[in-house]
């Protein structure tokens, strides 16, 4: 399996019958040909890319199962933002948003916008996304370039074992600008969604 820099998160691959067994590593110096977004659909559509997938920067990863930690941060987060929720914003949970040569499909993200503006097509931007982490850190962390240059507005990565939150806001020139972290004991409040507080205890209690 090819793997993406700095992680061990498996992209899909064809299988190939009697092929003698290579590295993992792409090939030095080989050319690699990068999917669009319309491609990636289009085979999707066709039943050519298996299902569980999201195309990061052209090229296709299968998603990694989720544990009962991993569904209990996402449920109890979903909630929390569902309270809040301004009129005409959506929660899309693991529905994709499409950043340039990217579609990630993020565990929860806040759209402006109603349900029926994206019939035909997904978002391209996001207020806030948020990305639970339990065993995905570094691949979750490898989608904030895309994210950035989707000009999300800001994106929390839950950090689940280390009961934190990892925040990023100010997206410009393909990166986040702000960076904070906080801990147990605190209590974040959004900056792109307005009312949306969450003392961190709450969720990591336990």
């Amino acid at each position: 399996n090819s793997t993406l820099a700095g992680t061990a998160h498996p992209a899909i691959v064809c299988p190939m019958m009697n092929a003698v067994e290579s590295s993992p590593i792409p090939l030095e110096g080989a050319a690699l040909w990068p999917l669009s977004v319309a491609a990636y659909r289009t085979l999707g559509e066709a039943g050519l890319i298996p299902k569980n997938t999201e195309l990061l920067y052209g090229f296709v990863y299968k998603k990694m199962s989720k544990s009962p930690f991993h569904c209990f941060l996402l449920q109890f987060l979903h909630e929390a933002l569902s309270r809040v929720l301004p009129s005409g914003w959506l929660v899309r949970t693991e529905q994709p948003i499409t950043c340039g040569d990217s579609e990630p499909e993020p565990d929860l993200a806040v759209v402006a916008g109603r349900n029926e503006d994206f019939r035909h097509d997904h978002p391209h931007t996001a207020e806030l996304v948020i990305e639970v982490c339990v065993t995905t850190h570094d691949y979750d962390r490898s989608k904030l370039r895309a994210y950035a240059t989707a000009g999300v507005k800001e994106c929390w990565l839950v950090l689940g074992p280390e009961k934190s939150i990892e925040v990023y806001r100010q997206p410009k020139d393909g990166q986040f600008t702000e960076h904070t972290l906080h801990g147990s004991g605190g209590t974040l409040t959004s900056a792109a969604l307005p009312g949306f507080t969450l003392p961190l205890d709450t969720l990591f209690t336990k």
